[in-house]
């Protein structure tokens, strides 16, 4: 274990990564969190892709979300809601989700603040409840509500670094960007915040009987596909 937040927020400064919000602080915000929310273009890959649509993950990030949502079923007895809200309509993104059974993929999502109202009153959230992983401009309008917000670092946003920061947008920057594993970058922070780090990796190595009941469950989850006419 790593004895105090400040530890942690001092290994992730070492790192490049921008705490906006105190370790302290963001360790207390990220106690209440009962749902996860994920941008897709720029957070699972650098943004680029083909005249298909299709794009890429990584399985580094599909680990740390992983183990994130063990942690939150080991403290809550529950498995956080997962859902993926792109502004386009990803095949890659259905595939990632459908393969990781989270609980929801929007696509489409112009106005993502509309999203945002279905999915706290469909699942009776608080927008205080939501962690959201985003990247750019689309996003703001969710980040400015939720309760933790961890921005995926790209070196060319200048400007919009800065005013993402002067205007208390995020919570945390990671150093890395979508393409190099910035998601795993922001799990890894929220189990060290969360004093879970240790334990889940103990037990997934370990394959205990907890952590097979968690993955059974998970498991059982079927993901809803819904196309931005439905909102």
């Amino acid at each position: 274990m790593y004895k105090s937040s400040e530890n942690v927020q001092k290994l992730f400064e070492s790192n490049g990564g921008v705490f906006r919000t105190s370790s302290a602080k963001l360790s207390e915000k990220l106690k209440g969190i009962k749902a996860l929310l994920f941008d897709w273009d720029g957070v699972f890959h650098s943004g680029s892709k083909s005249e298909d649509q299709i794009s890429s993950f990584s399985e580094a990030d599909s680990m740390g979300i992983n183990m994130l949502r063990f942690a939150y079923y080991l403290r809550n007895q529950q498995i956080p809601y997962s859902a993926i809200v792109t502004g386009e309509n990803n095949p890659t993104a259905q595939f990632f989700a459908q393969r990781e059974h989270f609980d929801a993929v929007f696509s489409g999502a112009k106005d993502k603040s509309l999203v945002l109202e279905k999915i706290v009153a469909q699942n009776k959230l608080k927008p205080e409840e939501i962690l959201f992983v985003f990247d750019d401009i689309l996003d703001l309008s969710v980040a400015k509500q939720v309760g933790v917000r961890m921005m995926i670092h790209r070196k060319a946003g200048v400007l919009l670094n800065n005013y993402t920061q002067k205007n208390q947008l995020f919570d945390y920057k990671t150093a890395t960007e979508g393409n190099r594993h910035g998601i795993r970058e922001v799990c890894e922070l929220s189990l060290g915040l969360l004093d879970q780090f240790d334990n889940v990796i103990e037990e997934r190595m370990n394959f205990t009987q907890t952590y097979q009941t968690y993955i059974s469950l998970r498991n059982q989850k079927k993901v809803s596909l819904e196309e931005s006419a439905k909102f």
